[in-house]
């Protein structure tokens, strides 16, 4: 009989996939093993009402085996379905916005009681309920106690007695030599065995005892689970009322005569008169109210409490993720005006429901359904054999799995036959079912209320070992190419490692319950559970995958010391870590399917291919006192490296988001990851959250080999000091040689400067590097410096647009304004962008703006603008020198006009832009295609690492004021070669003339004695002042006549004391 039932257990497996195939007419009928469905077609969707009523949360379960989920109230189509059907009962439905809550990792929120402490100095305390109680049919006391760990005597931790009698219903303790304090009941004068327990850790610890008259049921709950239970007691009678209920002693007589006093700290007692179910004991344990039949609830005030007993304030931990199960869950009612009429129902009513799935899903898990039933694999064939042959299971229904008995069995005879049919080898539709086993495991699992008290704890160990071996059979690399063959019905790999987190999450209480450490290996997968208490000096955690060729390198996760000391520091007493390593994932995704990811590398070096899984997944999860908590972790995960034929990959630090695209069942995601360090072969990682963690590879193609790295960093260098050098002596010769002063030769200053402080700072940023703090400074005076460098390049621009088109400003406006924009603009840039992103600012392994954000913009932008503006003045000046040529070519003969047309055109275009390239910093637009050629890269480097010499040839060298300004003085030079303090000197035609200052004297007579023989002369006299001499210079000249020929003689003489 048993086999039979197991059977029909391994069918409806198979079954609920899908049984026949709906009509689009009209929803169609279908018999199943979970009662009557229902099915509708859309173009894009498939709806599935159940008929068969049950819980929330068993709902939920079972659409989700069928990778599909319960309907949102906004699916109109739902209506159509149920109107054509005629169902007039309420569906459940699933709220997305009430939901959210609940995929929040758990945390647990501080609340303060007051409690009352019972001193073990003295034997006196007590605390008397000042409440008349009615007499009893059912009852339900819930107190939360702390045990003094100096005492292990009995101690009653509350008595109730009647007028009548006295010994009506009590609760005591005693510890035991095991570490434990054991709980017993009394009802009725009848004393229960110790059996119930709880750990004697000196922790706070919630029991709730029940009784009902109707079969004299009773139970005790220690921390949310029931831990005995039992009847036999007394039916013929209620508890008597008007008695007096009294804390921390025992009542001998009727209100008095203590005896077996409580030792330790009681609060949170309340008294319901109902036998409380298990689900809402769970809620109380987890700090949830539960306010129907509420007799009694804590309230000081409301008791009479002995002096030596003392008021304290008691800070407890719950989890708050319960409270949409307290207040409801969510029923479609029906529509009106077509808005769909939505309500509250208790969460474990028994209710139908509807299934959605997309209708190629639908129609994929059809066919598979049908090969099955047609054609049974290996597999199938082999688990059906071995179910005729199990070992009976208790209370094993053939539509759903009911306990961990039951998934139990099942597991152990699905492992028997994978081993059975190794060779064969598992078939998709076999991967199929066993994941959806897996899913009604985690499912029955997770239910807080159906725990089998005698499943101990070897076999939840076994449940888990056969758990870990069905899952690693699924996701085996063997399997890679049939997990393409059933994507249309599983979202991916990712599914199996969600339902081992559920599964490990839920059953980890029992799994540890007498041990501190747990190791499962499979092929694929590694599991290790650790526990400890925590308390002062309560070290890390670590945890390593399989040994590797490299010990030194493993895959490893680890939780920082400090993170678990703040968590004792909070509360917590006990810390339970479940780490697990899958090797197999990697090639189970679609390697064609590219992750959507940003590059990483953009300065054109690498052309980005995609992003793709590089690692192993490794994850951990932190239960602190059982309870889910996130928590900071640093993990180390192993990766290609780089290829010979140049393919490059660039590691990111990123981890599984089941809730990003939770239709898909989830998506990579980076956010509160970090890159620590980046090692040959392996990463090192900072994440803030616990969960599955991998290696994403951004895969680029290396554009340049490394010999032209090299090769490019060398040139760098070479080119910056080349063009420092010039951009040294151009800004000398401007200020040496005299150059005239004007608006252009001052922007030219302020351009050399800004360049040249610039490249010097980026020749030593590499030393920088070391020192975090240099390294940012350093990083903002090369963002500040080159940023002033195209700033001046902008005010070259706009000096040259006001040269050819006429601008009506000032020059000294117009140098204000210049100066505004070189020198006032860079520093409000690079101030917002430090104001904006400090901690995103610097890049993280050399000097510069981190690209991989935003804050790159803040220097690409303003590039990008002053580029397009030069080049806007470039195009007006070359039409300008153009249309001057044409009209100068207008004036020449006809014979040779057409010849020279075209000479002066292409002049007239290549002159301003050769002169223009260097000042207006268009040699940069070759940035842009510096990812399309390593030879590209080459000419990018040169022009712009050799602009500082670009700049010296063309605006000293070649520059007519400069050259000028030189002549001038060589000619001073030379005037002053020529000058004598003491002899005459004869001056030689000059070819600029000085600024003299002319006296003539009156004629004079010859003397007799040369009267007759010599020539006529007259004479003058004049005063220089020439810049060479800088003082005046007296010169006197005669003008010889004689035979037809003048002869000019000057002499020159310079003042005394020259």
């Amino acid at each position: 009989m048993t086999g039979t039932l197991l059977t029909g257990l391994i069918l409806f497996l198979f079954e609920v996939i899908c049984d026949c195939e709906p009509t689009n007419a009209g929803p169609e009928r279908v018999e199943g093993s979970l009662g009557e469905r229902l099915v509708h077609l859309t173009p894009h969707w498939a709806f599935q009402l159940v008929n068969d009523s049950l819980s929330f949360s068993r709902a939920k379960s079972f659409c989700r085996g069928q990778f599909s989920s319960l309907i949102t109230p906004d699916q109109k189509e739902a209506l159509q379905l149920l109107q054509q059907t005629g169902l007039h009962s309420p569906v459940w439905v699933r709220d997305p916005s009430r939901e959210a809550s609940e995929h929040v990792t758990l945390s647990r929120q501080y609340l303060q009681f007051s409690a009352l402490k019972f001193p073990k100095e003295s034997r006196e305390g007590f605390a008397r309920v000042n409440k008349s109680f009615p007499a009893l049919s059912s009852i339900t006391v819930c107190v939360r106690v702390q045990w003094d760990l100096r005492w292990n005597e009995v101690s009653t931790i509350f008595s109730y007695a009647a007028p009548v009698f006295t010994n009506e219903f009590q609760l005591r303790g005693q510890a035991d030599m095991q570490g434990r304090i054991l709980l017993a009941l009394i009802i009725h004068g009848k004393h229960l065995p110790y059996k119930a327990s709880f750990p004697n850790d000196g922790a706070w610890h919630h029991i709730c005892v029940t009784w009902h008259r109707n079969g004299g049921h009773w139970a005790i709950y220690v921390d949310g689970e029931r831990k005995d239970t039992g009847s036999g007691t007394d039916t013929s009678r209620d508890i008597y009322g008007d008695g007096i209920l009294i804390l921390g002693q025992d009542q001998d007589s009727f209100g008095g005569n203590f005896t077996e006093p409580f030792f330790g700290n009681i609060t949170d007692l309340n008294v319901w008169n109902m036998s409380l179910e298990a689900q809402h004991v769970h809620f109380l344990n987890e700090c949830s109210p539960v306010t129907q039949e509420l007799l009694f609830t804590w309230n000081l005030e409301l008791l009479s409490i002995h002096p030596v007993v003392k008021e304290v304030q008691a800070i407890l931990f719950c989890p708050v993720h319960q409270q949409m199960a307290l207040e409801g869950c969510r029923t479609l009612q029906g529509w009106s005006d077509q808005l769909p009429l939505l309500g509250l129902t208790d969460c474990y009513d028994r209710l139908p429901f509807i299934c959605r799935s997309s209708r190629e899903r639908y129609l994929k898990m059809k066919q598979m359904s049908e090969s099955q039933s047609s054609q049974p694999t290996a597999f199938m064939s082999q688990l059906m054999k071995l179910s005729n042959k199990s070992q009976p299971v208790l209370g094993l229904q053939p539509s759903a799995l009911s306990s961990l008995a039951q998934a139990s069995a099942l597991l152990n005879v699905s492992v028997q036959a994978l081993d059975d049919t190794q060779e064969e080898g598992l078939q998709p539709v076999d991967m199929v079912s066993l994941i959806q086993l897996l899913s009604l495991t985690v499912d029955v699992s997770s239910q807080p209320f159906t725990y089998d008290t005698n499943h101990s704890q070897d076999n939840v160990q076994e449940l888990s070992q056969h758990f870990i071996s069905v899952a690693d059979s699924i996701i085996s690399e063997e399997n890679t190419f049939k997990w393409q063959a059933i994507k249309e019905v599983v979202n991916g790999p990712m599914d199996v490692v969600k339902s081992i987190d559920r599964m490990l999450t839920s059953v980890s209480p029992r799994l540890m319950a007498e041990t501190s450490h747990l190791t499962i290996h499979s092929p694929n997968i590694k599991l290790v559970v650790q526990q400890q208490k925590l308390q002062e000096g309560s070290i890390g955690s670590s945890f390593c995958g399989p040994e590797t060729e490299k010990p030194t390198i493993r895959d490893c996760i680890s939780i920082p010391y400090q993170k678990i000391q703040d968590l004792h520091n909070n509360g917590f007493h006990k810390l339970t870590l479940v780490n697990l390593w899958y090797g197999s994932l990697r090639p189970l995704f679609n390697p064609e399917e590219n992750i959507t990811m940003e590059p990483t590398v953009t300065d054109g070096s690498q052309r980005y291919l995609g992003t793709i899984l590089g690692s192993s997944v490794i994850s951990t999860t932190v239960l602190g006192d059982d309870q889910p908590v996130s928590m900071a972790v640093r993990f180390q995960l192993q990766h290609r490296v780089q290829n010979h034929d140049g393919t490059v990959y660039d590691p990111v630090c990123a981890f599984w988001d089941f809730n990003l695209t939770a239709e898909a069942g989830g998506w990579w995601n980076t956010k509160g990851c970090e890159i620590v360090s980046k090692q040959y072969g392996y990463t090192v990682c900072y994440c803030n959250h616990t969960t599955n963690f991998a290696l994403l590879l951004q895969v680029y193609e290396a554009q340049r080999s490394p010999e032209n790295e090299k090769a490019l960093q060398v040139l760098t260098f070479i080119g910056c000091g080349v063009s420092l050098c010039g951009l040294l002596f151009t800004f000398i010769l401007f200020i040496s040689v005299g150059v005239p002063k004007s608006d252009r030769t001052t922007v030219h200053k302020n351009l050399i400067v800004a360049l040249g402080i610039a490249e010097l700072l980026l020749m030593c940023s590499g030393w920088a590097s070391e020192n975090e703090a240099a390294c940012f400074l350093v990083t903002v005076l090369l963002h500040l410096l080159f940023m002033a460098s195209f700033s001046w390049m902008l005010v070259e621009g706009l000096l040259l647009w006001s040269k050819v088109v006429s601008v009506n400003i000032s020059e000294d406006r117009r140098m204000k304004l210049y100066y505004v924009i070189g020198w006032g603009l860079p520093v409000v840039v690079v101030g917002g962008a430090l104001a904006i992103s400090m901690d995103k600012y610097k890049a993280d392994d050399h000097c510069w703006l981190n690209v991989k954000t935003d804050t790159i913009w803040a220097f690409v932008g303003p590039v990008i603008f002053v580029l397009t503006v030069n080049a806007v003045v470039l195009c007006r000046v070359v039409m300008v020198t153009v249309s001057s040529a044409r009209r100068r070519a207008k004036m020449l003969s006809p014979s040779s006009a057409s010849k020279m047309q075209t000479y002066d055109l292409t002049w007239a275009v290549t002159r301003p832009v050769l002169i223009l390239l260097p000042v207006l910093g268009l040699t940069w637009l070759c940035g842009v295609l510096v990812h399309l050629s390593v030879v590209v890269a080459y000419v990018f480097i040169a022009l712009n690492s050799f602009q500082g010499l670009y700049i010296f040839l063309v605006y000293a060298v070649y520059n007519s004021e400069v050259r000028n300004a030189i002549k001038r003085i060589k000619e001073k030079r030379k005037a002053l070669s020529f000058t004598n303090c003491s002899q005459p000197t004869s001056f030689l035609p000059s070819q600029r003339a000085p600024v003299t200052s002319w006296g003539h004297s009156l004629p004079t007579t010859s003397s007799p004695e040369t009267s007759e023989t010599s020539v006529p002369t007259s004479s003058a006299s004049m005063v220089i002042k020439n810049e060479s001499f800088r003082k005046e210079s007296f010169v006197s000249f005669f003008l010889n006549q004689g035979s037809g020929n003048q002869v000019v003689q000057l002499t020159g003489f310079k003042p005394a004391g020259c």
